[in-house]
């Protein structure tokens, strides 16, 4: 048995309806979502879309990567909460509009001609004043005056006298209902044109992101979209004399494939550069090959200049590699491997197998173009005898990219990059450049590694030989790692560097140069007591030395002794490499001097190097590709007409005034005219004031 409902608990849920309708309706309601919405579009802007999760977490830690991933702040425009705001605010502005669109559109009907004349002295903008002039006689020229000024009046007849009631600048009121009536465009625009419809179409088809690899055609049709479908921004890589009609679009959790109903083909990508190197145009010809009628349409497509074809815009996103070969010639840094080479595409992947360890080497990219900003040259080249280990070594495997001073942008050359996979599936990346660069006043060759993309380059710099290549460099890297070499290079030095009066120094001096060569070399060092020799080796070896064996006082004199025992023994090392090559001994000199600075530092460095051999672009052929973003759009015209009506609405509401003004004409029994006239305006301004001056002295004009 049901009970019946009262007629309070109807009242209830009629007030709480008013209520909820009162809230969505207001202004201040509509303002609190567009200021959201704001809000959500500058994260959307600062925090980089549908990157994938391994760069969030690197960015933000696992913790806070799981609570912004949980709240979709990696797919913004997409998330439920933004598009409910968005859906809201539709609602909100709608409701605002047809709740005062009655008000509004009664307003522009009426003239309020039905003003009593006693009213008019309540305005703050009133005169009076006598007409010699007869009441049809003012009428006349009053209406004349006012139709001329743009006015627009009705007249109202009553016994006792003319009420002329006139009003100007009802644009501010349409003004209004433009403004508003644009959000809810933009709004509709956006929700068409977003994420929105594709998410329907996926719920409603069972459609899935695709998160695996391969070939597209390979492709199960659970992850493709309709070539119908009524809205999509995808992107299309398009290689050189290739073509393709399938397009990707990026989701947070994988891909979606979307079907073309054509095919692109890239003739030919065009980049133009500046006299510095930088790019200053993109370009790409093609030919749009329409599957339904075969019809094959060449096209130009520039940055901001696309093409269209079946209602799709097709604009130059970016450039990509679409698979050029390449050819690396691989210098291995551990003694008894020989230099071998290894061909491939960009794109593609080999095993590279060393004596502990496997790598899987992906080929990543070719950049023929590589514009830098290289500074102004400093003077000299590094002293390694003046350096205070214990101080100085701040930082191992320095930026390419520092400069001391100015800025000089330069085309430094080609560039290969490409990514080691350990067995665990932990990859680093690196970036080496195929020429040397002049840095500070020395031509080195870079070699860039980081540990995560969020990184920046930290590059290895290889110092030139005679040749301007770095064999030397790997001469002296190689010799470094041979006992036998070693000791020869520590007798040539203790022969040049023992004082010929003090002959009894020769046997400690050997001592010491034996455990500087080998503690920099990363050897372990027979009878050595300290942890200095499980160091990997170069200037961190001896610096931990320092730190465990000598008193902190005595450090810097000491270090400055070791390091210019390290350079002299460094020094007869390279000629006794050089000499077991069939070349010539390297003669002191600056260019010698410059070179083995460098030498010292570079081969300090490169023990903490995570990789087992230096890859080196020795060779490429390039294929160029095109990354066009193609677009079904239907929701940009209501966008542009938002757009429109957007500025029209706000420039008529901030610059269109609206004015009312009232003339009452009365008899005053002797032939004359008894005027009472008041402008009523939305805001008292100082053009008001003037503008009702000038209708004064023209509608009063010679009154007594």
């Amino acid at each position: 048995m049901s009970l019946p409902t009262t007629g309070l608990e109807v009242s209830s849920r009629s007030r709480a309806w008013r209520d909820a309708v009162e809230l969505l309706s207001s202004m201040r309601f509509a303002i609190s979502l567009l200021t959201v919405i704001c809000i959500a579009s500058v994260i959307g802007t600062v925090v980089k879309q549908h990157e994938p999760a391994n760069n969030y977490v690197n960015q933000f830690g696992p913790f806070w990567a799981d609570v912004f991933g949980a709240v979709g702040l990696y797919a913004v425009y997409s998330a439920w909460w933004f598009l409910l705001i968005l859906a809201f605010l539709v609602t909100s502005t709608s409701l605002c509009i047809a709740r005062n669109l009655p008000k509004i559109t009664a307003d522009l009907r009426a003239y309020k001609e039905n003003l009593r004349e006693q009213s008019l002295n309540a305005f703050h903008h009133k005169a009076q004043g006598r007409l010699a002039e007869g009441r049809d006689a003012a009428y006349a020229r009053i209406g004349s005056l006012l139709t001329s000024s743009g006015w627009k009046a009705k007249v109202q007849m009553r016994p006792e006298g003319t009420m002329i009631a006139a009003r100007k600048g009802m644009a501010n009121k349409l003004g209004y209902l433009a403004a508003h009536g644009s959000i809810v465009l933009i709004c509709l625009g956006g929700l068409f044109d977003g994420d929105l419809i594709v998410r329907a179409q996926m719920a409603l088809l069972g459609k899935t992101p695709f998160t695996g690899g391969g070939m597209l055609r390979d492709v199960s049709a659970d992850h493709r979209l309709s070539e119908r479908n009524p809205t999509f921004r995808a992107n299309l890589l398009v290689p050189e004399n290739g073509r393709a009609g399938t397009a990707l679009i990026s989701m947070s959790d994988g891909v979606v494939l979307q079907e073309l109903p054509f095919d692109i083909e890239l003739k030919k990508f065009i980049v133009d550069y500046y006299e510095t190197g930088m790019p200053k145009l993109f370009a790409s010809e093609i030919v749009i090959h329409d599957r339904e009628t075969g019809q094959a349409i060449p096209a130009t497509v520039k940055v901001n200049q696309p093409a269209f074809h079946r209602g799709i815009a097709i604009y130059q996103s970016s450039f990509d590699d679409g698979g050029s070969r390449l050819k690396l010639h691989a210098l291995p840094l551990k003694a008894g491997t020989p230099p071998f080479d290894i061909e491939g595409r960009v794109g593609e992947s080999t095993t590279l197998a060393s004596a502990d360890q496997q790598l899987t080497l992906e080929l990543a990219g070719l950049r023929v173009i590589n514009v830098e900003n290289l500074g102004a040259a400093t003077t000299g080249p590094t002293d390694v005898r003046k350096v205070d280990l214990v101080s100085s070594l701040e930082e191992h495997l320095g930026s390419g990219a520092k400069t001391k001073a100015g800025k000089t942008l330069h085309n430094v050359g080609p560039s290969v990059s490409y990514r080691l996979r350990d067995n665990a599936g932990q990859a680093r990346e690196f970036n080496n450049y195929m020429l040397p660069v002049e840095i500070d006043g020395q031509r080195v060759y870079l070699a860039g590694v980081r540990d995560t993309p969020n990184e920046n380059f930290r590059y290895l710099r290889i110092p030139v030989d005679e040749k301007d290549s770095m064999d030397g460099w790997m001469m002296l890297r190689r010799a470094l790692t041979d006992p036998a070499l070693r000791a020869e290079a520590v007798r040539r030095y203790v022969a040049k560097a023992t004082p010929a009066d003090k002959p009894e120094m020769a046997q400690q001096l050997t001592v010491t140069t034996e455990r500087v060569l080998g503690l920099f070399s990363g050897a372990e060092v027979p009878g050595a007591k300290d942890d200095a020799s499980q160091a990997p080796g170069g200037l961190m070896s001896l610096s931990r030395f320092l730190e465990t064996t000598v008193p902190e006082a005595e450090r810097p004199r000491i270090s400055e002794v070791l390091l210019r025992i390290l350079n002299g023994a460094l020094f007869e090392l390279y000629n006794t490499a050089r000499e077991q090559a069939g070349l010539k001994a390297a003669e002191p000199g600056d260019a010698t001097q410059g070179f083995m600075s460098l030498a010292v530092l570079s081969l300090s460095d490169s023990f903490l190097y995570p990789s087992p051999a230096l890859l080196q672009l020795a060779d490429f052929t390039q294929v160029q590709a095109s990354v066009f973003q193609v677009a079904r759009a239907p929701g940009k015209t209501l966008v542009y007409i938002g757009a429109v009506l957007l500025i029209i609405g706000v420039f008529a509401m901030l610059y269109v005034r609206e004015r009312r003004l009232w003339i009452w004409l009365q008899d005053d029994g002797q032939g004359g005219t008894r005027v009472s006239t008041a402008l009523s305006t939305t805001r008292r301004t100082l053009d008001a004031d003037h503008e009702f001056d000038r209708l004064k002295h023209d509608i009063l004009k010679d009154a007594a």
